[in-house]
């Protein structure tokens, strides 16, 4: 026997071990022994190539990675989820409204144990113009749960297999998506956020609105099959919840399964309490300056708001914030700011400050 036959004889022998360690359930367990066994066989007669070993090794890694009885403990308080509501989110009540609705029967569901941790509530799909916290929602409800949270862009998705997978008879073969996070969470009831189910590609729009009709349904979802996995997965223990901005281009079969919760504008009194409590102290610290670096007038923050005209959002508003940061970062390390003083923004000279 060579010394190349030899190293794949122990790393065969290793992929075994690692087998056995793991909890998997007894028909794959099977089906993975039997595919051992054929590498064995081939090694013997001689046919053994480190290509057919990678092949199965990589299966082997996902498979044992995937969390089939692995689960977060839910936090069933609803103050709590109150709590993380306010802190992450300055006003949407109407939409905190809904989602603490949401969270008390998914609570009351938990409590009375009577669906064995399926949830079986409409999946929330938040509807919105860019910026308006559609996303952050999303981790403020994983959050409020105690649950991991994962997010899967569907912008530009042109290929339902970015979901399912691929078929293990193509060298490139991987897992979708949906089975990626379930790994990355390393639990089997994370809330998964399918963040802009709208803007998928025009030629793959109903093959991936077929699998989501799949994955949003709670009888079909409890046997996810995974093309590359290609053995059942429990994904009814998943919270998914969705967003858009708008549900034009999303199909009547996966809106059925949808609860649509519509996100308001900010209004400028929001925008000026969420620039000046949340906004500015945060990017300050991000771009170095200490509080006593940057002052601004109150009147002066009317501009910051609508440099450019209304925008439903608060993207606009935090990348004008950025601008006047690194600029006045700027003033400092050229050492244009006299030591211990301090940049002052004011209605007349804040339009330097202004990105470009």
């Amino acid at each position: 026997m060579d010394n190349s036959s030899a190293s794949l004889e122990d790393q065969i022998q290793k992929l075994s071990e690692k087998i056995k360690a793991s909890n998997l359930p007894s028909d794959l367990l099977e089906k993975i022994e039997s595919m051992i066994n054929l590498l064995k066989a081939t090694l013997k007669s001689g046919t053994a190539s480190f290509i057919n070993f990678e092949t199965v090794a990589n299966y082997v890694d996902w498979i044992t990675s995937l969390p089939f009885n692995k689960e977060t403990k839910d936090i069933l308080d609803l103050n709590h989820a109150k709590e993380i509501l306010d802190k992450n989110h300055y006003g949407l009540l109407s939409v905190k409204n809904r989602i603490i609705e949401y969270l008390s029967s998914i609570i009351l569901t938990m409590q009375n144990d009577s669906t064995g941790g399926v949830i079986r509530a409409p999946i929330l799909c938040l509807i919105g113009l860019v910026g308006t916290g559609k996303t952050t929602l999303g981790y403020s409800i994983a959050q409020s749960l105690g649950r991991k949270f994962e997010r899967i862009p569907f912008g530009g998705m042109g290929d339902a297999r970015a979901l399912r997978g691929q078929s293990r008879a193509y060298a490139d073969a991987e897992p979708g998506a949906v089975i990626k996070k379930i790994v990355n969470s390393q639990s089997k009831n994370p809330v998964i956020l399918l963040d802009e189910l709208d803007r998928v590609t025009d030629g793959a729009r109903a093959d991936i609105m077929g699998v989501l009709v799949e994955l949003l349904d709670p009888e079909q979802n409890r046997a996810f099959t995974d093309h590359y996995i290609d053995y059942p997965f429990d994904l009814s223990h998943v919270l998914f919840v969705a967003t858009a901005n708008n549900t034009t281009n999303i199909s009547t079969a996966v809106l059925d399964r949808l609860e649509i919760v519509q996100m308001p504008s900010y209004t400028d009194e929001e925008k000026l309490a969420i620039a000046k409590s949340y906004l500015f102290p945060k990017i300050q610290k991000q771009t170095g300056l200490s509080d006593n670096q940057l002052t601004i007038d109150d009147n002066v923050w009317t501009f910051l708001i609508r440099p450019l005209g209304f925008d439903a959002g608060i993207r606009s508003l935090e990348r004008t914030i950025e601008g006047v940061c690194r600029k006045t970062a700027r003033l400092i390390v050229e050492g244009k700011v006299p030591q211990g003083s301090y940049v002052h923004i004011t209605s007349e000279n804040y339009k330097q400050f202004l990105p470009t």
